[in-house]
């Protein structure tokens, strides 16, 4: 089986082949940082993250970037309306973007470049549009000249000559810098500074880079002049990425990248989500119950399984009846991967079993050859995730069915080593696309501790990590440990327990 992915450039499915052998350069387009994070961006932070955890399960080494816009006209006049420096907003929602990803288990990126951190990256390459007669400085600004480039407007399909038909005179009545450039839609490289917004040197006086540079400087400093994947949202194909792709290609002369992936867009009650309309929600409300459409938590893997069973190039559409029925499936879904923690020592498994399970390469699976081929073979159709959730779902329903029969008959239909296995190629393929179930918590002591003492010895454990105190939180572990209690420390900073 070989995977094909839905090219926006080349406006079909192409098999996918990497730049380097087992090799993946994937650069996703990260949020302006000046207020919390929406389902929009729910949506395409989640598609991209279970997309890169598919390629690694396949055995891929994948570079994951994705940046952080800190400087724009939207934080400045957040930070001026609320008399704080700019620095200030960006910060306070970078680290809300990081919370909001950890509660819907988003795996992080292996680097968050930021625009304000990459100043000198950026005025190498409008320096280099420069010398090569595709960027012209005008009274402080730096304008990239469109009609320069003649296959501007590739990935989006527009044409410069239909476009100026079309504006009729509409473009220089909304562009107030529309004085300073040669041509309607050429766009600022770098904006001369104004009183009181923050400014960096540069060639050409005193400014800030526009915001379409920023993305091709970051991915050129990051991964280098040609990049296997670069997604985002449909939303940013024109103008953002048809000019990053003038910017880069410009300079090189090589693909800014070999594959362009976009997700559609969030539609709340068959109307795209909008401040205006009044349907808008962040991620923080949805799961907290504060969003008068749902007013009620969410559990979010049930935002996960919401979002991945919709493929990726159509349009979600977020109505009550629709989460609630996600909601049924997840529940549907946990059962099954809880099955193991609730029967495996009914059935004798030797191992005691935790969904905690690192997730092997496709090439070593652990799953039932059958399924996770036909996983694969679904999933590998331009990440068709909704199509591998069918398979788990066929997995998780047999499972609960010989559930049923354990509890009520004791005994099962089919035999306890290929019931783990089952179990087992459940929780690896359900971790690919990153869902996790853990068994409700109990009000009963464990290994002879209360859940509240439990609590306190994991805070000190903490405590003592963060102090490189390694002596004592081993001695908590072994404590932990004696009382039958395992301890698996995450990724992430966090730690899980599990019945040993």
């Amino acid at each position: 089986m070989t995977l094909t992915l839905y090219n926006t450039l080349t406006r079909h499915k192409d098999s996918f082949e990497t730049l380097e052998p087992g090799k993946v350069r994937m650069y996703c387009c990260g949020i302006t940082v000046y207020d919390y994070c929406h389902l929009g961006h729910a949506r395409t932070c989640l598609i991209w993250d279970v997309a890169r955890r598919y390629l690694q399960w396949r055995g891929y080494e994948v570079e994951y970037i994705q940046n952080f816009t800190d400087i724009d006209d939207k934080i400045l006049k957040r930070a001026k309306a609320e008399g704080v420096p700019m620095e200030e907003v960006s910060e306070r929602f970078i680290a809300a973007y990081f919370e909001d990803m950890e509660r819907l288990h988003i795996g992080k990126a292996d680097a968050y470049p930021r625009a304000t951190h990459t100043l000198n990256g950026i005025q190498r390459l409008v320096s280099d549009l420069e010398q090569k007669g595709y960027a012209y400085p005008s009274q402080g600004d730096v304008y990239y000249s469109v009609r320069n480039f003649t296959e501007y407007g590739k990935l989006s399909g527009r044409k410069l000559e239909e476009m100026q038909a079309g504006a009729s005179g509409r473009v220089e009545v909304e562009d107030p810098e529309a004085a300073k450039k040669k041509y309607p839609f050429d766009f600022a490289l770098w904006k001369g500074s104004k009183p009181g917004e923050p400014a960096w040197e540069s060639p050409w006086g005193a400014g800030r880079p526009g915001w379409h540079i920023e993305c091709s400087a970051m991915v050129r400093e990051r991964l280098g002049e040609t990049i296997d994947i670069h997604v985002g949202g449909s939303d940013l194909v024109f103008p953002h990425h048809e000019n990053e792709i003038a910017q880069s290609e410009a300079v090189t002369g090589k693909p800014l990248a070999n594959y362009w992936l976009h997700n559609e867009m969030v539609m709340v009650n068959g109307k795209k989500m909008s401040k205006s309309v009044g349907n808008f929600t962040t991620i923080r409300d949805l799961l907290d119950g504060k969003w008068s459409l749902i007013p009620k938590t969410v559990d979010p893997m049930a935002v996960r399984l919401f979002v991945l069973q919709t493929h990726y190039r159509n349009p979600v559409d977020f109505t009550p009846d629709a989460l609630e029925a996600a909601t049924n499936g997840w529940n549907t879904l946990k059962e099954g991967l809880l099955f193991g923690d609730v029967y495996g020592e009914k059935l004798g498994w030797e191992i005691s079993p935790s969904p905690c399970l690192p997730v092997p390469s496709s090439r070593d699976s652990a799953t039932n050859n059958t399924v996770a081929q036909r996983f694969i073979e679904a999933v590998d159709d331009d990440f068709n995730f909704a199509g591998g959730l069918a398979v788990l779902f066929e997995v998780a329903k047999e499972l609960r069915k010989e559930g049923n029969l354990l509890t009520h008959e004791g005994q099962t239909e089919t035999s306890p080593q290929e019931l783990e296995a089952q179990w087992r190629g459940l929780v690896e393929l359900a971790s690919v696309l990153g869902f996790e179930a853990q068994l409700e918590a109990k009000t009963e002591t464990i290994g002879g501790f209360s859940e509240a003492e439990i609590e306190a010895l994991l805070e000190q454990r903490k405590a003592a990590r963060k102090g490189k105190n390694f002596a004592e939180a081993d001695r908590i572990r072994d404590e932990l440990k004696a009382q039958g209690i395992g301890l698996i420390d995450q990724p992430d900073g966090t730690t899980k327990l599990h019945r040993m």
